[in-house]
């Protein structure tokens, strides 16, 4: 008989404040995702590591290459289908490009097939209390699976996204903000939408005066397709219309893809996601408008989260040169397992030549942790992504005349510091971190993030949802700025930038330095630091770093 062994890394940790209420019911049904190693995993690992080298002769491959050379083996498939049906799940999807094998079963089913028992728990947010199951210890898997599969996401189905957030509407913008217009985030919510209201406004900006101050090279994104990751939510076609029109931006081509059968779903409610869906939509389309903007929805799990960013890099119909993800964890919230299933999405990204933007968080260097230590955001976290942290702007005339990093204590700060999982990359090599009581010290991990832009909700971003002019901030609006002067710059180019990481630390004169300033435990400082990472986009100098086709 073959022998069950434990997964490394697959406990599942429970939020802070979560009770255990008992077993799950045998009977109930669920799908879950196992993801399968890659054929040629050698020769996938020498090609990414190449390109984050910036080695001028590896390229990244198509799509269509990339499965013929990467995707799972029809071997390994047959051996999870023959697993599934020992134990009766149902196999209800394969994709051997993107490494993916879908099942079907009950919680009496999971628990004999993978050596688990899946509890119920509840967690009480404010006023709400979330239910959720989850393993209450590792997984186990014949010992001739444990090479064949890496991670097995879908048991723990916790909705982990807790946008809870407020508008100041524009008319407003000049009035001290009331207690109902102040947002504050949820300590402890793993994954949320980084984006906050203003307390006060100072200056809002829109995303066409925020790329003239950050000199955006002339560009529409045409012939790009940007990619937008959210977690629920939705936006109304007649919001963008009417944010379009009044921009005098063309309104660019909008397309919803479903992925686990979540589809665009606007609640109407200004102060729930819908907010994040349409700041994204609106400053991605604003910059890049003849790019198409794609925008994926996905169940608010760690399972939606890796299916997501996996539908958008192997959309052989769009595919996407750029992906804006707004949308992240605490590293210390993820299991193991499902933040080893997204950084492997994010390697992939690096082979197929497309870039990822990802917000650092906006609660400063706890990342709303309350256990006293520092921590990142994931997958801003990722040395495979391009981490976006925040800044608050301040303008005349045309021109920045000051940038800080962006720091309003509870009401919100740029995340960044120094990762706990991720080594130190090469091109961060000889670089220092500044903590905010002066002390000073050589950067021995993955520091975040690796670029910045406006985000202070009080020099915020104008935008409209749900037929509500409004004024934003966050790392959220971070990222689809990021994407998409990348898109700009890709539709100049002829091909895609890929990964840029290497190149940009390559060139720090290309971005506006940001030297004052904390995020709380680590302080703004000449050159990357950990809240603003290399600076603000001089955009122009930017599009000279990523080269020529």
């Amino acid at each position: 008989m073959t022998r069950q062994l434990p997964v490394a890394g697959s406990e599942h940790p429970a939020p802070a404040g979560a009770q255990c209420v008992g077993a799950c019911d045998p009977a109930e049904r669920f799908k879950i995702v196992l993801i399968l190693r890659r054929q040629a995993s050698a020769e996938f690992h020498e090609l990414v590591d190449r390109l984050t080298a910036n080695d001028p002769a590896a390229r990244p491959v198509s799509r269509e290459d990339y499965e013929r050379r990467f995707g799972a083996s029809a071997a390994d498939i047959e051996r999870v289908e023959q697993f599934a049906n020992a134990h009766g799940l149902a196999v209800e999807e394969a994709d051997a490009s993107a490494r993916r094998v879908v099942l079907s079963g009950s919680v009496q089913q999971y628990n004999a097939a993978f050596g688990i028992d899946l509890q119920r728990f509840e967690h009480q947010v404010g006023k709400t209390t979330h239910h959720y199951h989850q393993p209450s210890g590792p997984l186990h898997l014949p010992d001739d699976m444990h090479e064949v599969v890496t991670a097995v996401v879908g048991l723990d189905n916790r909705a982990k996204a807790q946008p809870h957030f407020r508008f100041v509407p524009t008319n407003q913008a000049n009035a001290p903000a009331t207690a109902a217009q102040t947002l504050a985030g949820v300590p402890g919510a793993p994954i949320r939408p980084p984006i906050r209201a203003a307390r006060a406004v100072t200056r809002s900006f829109t995303p066409l005066q925020l790329a003239e101050l950050y000199s955006f090279p002339a560009g529409d994104g045409s012939g790009q397709c940007i990619a937008l990751i959210e977690m629920g939510g939705g936006y109304d076609t007649a919001d963008l219309t009417a944010y379009f029109k009044e921009l005098g931006v063309s309104a660019p081509r909008v397309e919803d893809v479903s992925v686990d059968q979540v589809t665009n779903a606007p609640t109407g409610d200004p102060n729930g996601p819908d907010a994040e869906v349409t700041l994204d939509v609106e400053i991605a389309g604003a910059l890049a408008p003849r790019a198409l903007i794609a925008v994926y929805f996905a169940p608010n799990s760690e399972a939606g989260f890796v299916d997501a960013v996996s539908a958008a890099l192997h959309d052989s119909q769009r595919k996407p040169s750029v992906i804006s993800i707004s949308w992240g964890a605490p590293e210390s919230a993820w299991s193991q397992q499902s933040l080893g299933a997204l950084n492997d999405a994010l390697q992939t990204a690096v082979a197929l030549g497309v870039t990822v933007c990802a917000a650092s968080g906006d609660s400063g260097s706890s990342d709303g942790v309350s256990d006293g230590a520092d921590h990142v955001d994931f997958p801003a976290s990722s040395p495979y992504a391009l981490g976006c942290g925040g800044t608050h702007i301040a303008a005349s005339n045309g021109r920045i005349s000051q940038e800080t990093v962006w720091s309003d204590g509870e009401d919100g700060a740029t995340g960044g510091g120094v990762s706990a999982t991720f080594a130190l990359p090469d091109w961060q090599k000889g670089l220092r971190v500044v903590r905010g009581s002066g002390g000073a010290g050589a950067l021995v991990r993955r520091g975040v993030p690796d670029v910045a832009a406006d985000a202070d909700p009080a020099t915020g971003y104008e935008v409209r949802v749900a037929g509500t002019d409004t004024v934003v901030g966050g790392t959220s609006a971070v990222a689809p700025l990021w994407a998409a002067l990348i898109a700009r710059i890709n539709a100049a180019r002829g091909t895609p930038v890929g990964f840029a990481n290497a190149k940009l630390y390559a060139q720090p004169s290309a971005f506006n330095d940001v030297t004052s300033g904390s995020n709380g435990d680590f302080s703004a400082a000449p050159g990357w630091d950990a809240c603003t990472g290399l600076g603000t986009p001089v955009g122009s100098k930017v599009a000279a770093a990523l080269g020529s086709a």
